[in-house]
């Protein structure tokens, strides 16, 4: 099924059941108000959202309302956590390899992961706000998952159970801004502004066998000011799948339903500068920063732009049918109002 919330009813929304072709919706709050409610009583709610999910397909429902991404917030409004993976080691490697430093071969064993900021995130069409364009401003596409409870010491096979939703992901990041902390050692605070996903969130499903190993093996495509920027496919090359991304995260704690749990920039390898762009043959990139990379590793030094305020970036993932399965993530680079 494929869920959506609604800019109303308060800061966490109003959950409506999307169609399968996302053109139309309806709320259901006789079965949960919100996405967070559905998800704390998933076991009883889910079934009676498939059958609203199902009833809105058939036309069975006399008063569906067109489903419009613009008024979505992302699928969870604020989560009770927010942990992005790094699942794509080709492109850990490549910002290594850009600063003349080796991959450490643990990186091949064990996952790196952050933790976001997740008390407010922003539309798949709202803006990315940044004060200034000095900050470095970079997009990066990926892929997440929402999960039920883990229970701390999860396996990968029991973690895998847990996965309720996924989703798409706007993972902004102000590169000029990370090296300073970094270099403190706590990690990523201003680096990471407010992250963006797609206007709905499907059950796994729904992408019948595109969902499997634990991975989606689609082709994610990233348009930049209206140009193909990439079309790299989210299952190849991903060393550590969602199952195993989120029994990392339960490692130490529990992980509690309605946490969000990312893949990290979807990375192809690829063999040189020269044929990884979509102009030459590639598949491109999900972020800016990989093109840099492979700049800076060729030719010296990165010649790339970042974002500039006014630029747009749409990140989306078609099925086989051609029909987008999350909707499009769609937004324009401004500068945060006085």
């Amino acid at each position: 099924m494929k869920l959506a919330t609604l800019k109303r009813g308060g800061r966490d929304g109003t959950l409506v059941v999307v169609d399968r072709t996302l053109t139309r919706c309806r709320a259901v709050p006789e079965v949960a108000r919100t996405l967070q409610a559905a998800l704390d009583d998933w076991e009883s709610v889910a079934p009676r959202l498939r059958q609203a999910y199902e009833a809105l397909n058939s036309g069975a429902f006399a008063d569906p309302e067109p489903f419009d991404p613009a008024a979505c917030h992302s699928p969870l409004p604020r989560a009770y956590q927010w942990a992005d993976g790094s699942a794509y080691v080709n492109h850990v490697e490549l910002v290594r390899r850009s600063r003349g430093a080796e991959l450490p071969p643990e990186f091949w064993s064990d996952p790196l992961m952050y933790q976001g900021g997740s008390d407010s995130f922003v539309g798949p069409r709202d803006p990315v706000w940044a004060l200034d364009e000095a900050w470095g401003i970079d997009l990066e596409a990926e892929v997440a998952v929402i999960t039920g409870d883990v229970r701390m010491g999860a396996t990968p096979a029991e973690a895998g159970k847990a996965i309720r939703l996924l989703m798409l992901v706007n993972d902004v990041s102000l590169r000029n801004l990370i090296p300073g902390e970094l270099a403190k050692g706590f990690g990523f605070l201003h680096s990471k502004p407010a992250t963006a996903f797609s206007p709905v969130a499907v059950t796994p499903d729904e992408l019948g066998d595109d969902w499997r190993d634990g991975k989606v093996h689609r082709p994610l495509t990233v348009h930049v000011n209206g140009a193909l920027f990439g079309r790299p496919d989210a299952g190849t090359d991903m060393v550590f799948n969602f199952p195993q991304l989120v029994a990392h995260l339960a490692k130490t704690r529990e992980v509690e339903a309605g946490s969000i749990v990312g893949s990290g920039t979807v990375s192809n390898k690829q063999g040189g500068l020269h044929g990884s762009s979509i102009a030459n043959g590639g598949v491109g990139y999900c972020c800016l920063a990989e093109v840099r990379m492979y700049e800076t590793i060729e030719t010296g030094k990165p010649q790339t732009a970042f974002l500039k305020f006014g630029d747009t970036v749409r990140i989306e993932m078609p099925g086989r049918d051609g029909v987008s399965l999350f909707g499009a993530i769609d937004q324009r680079v401004e500068r945060y109002p006085d």
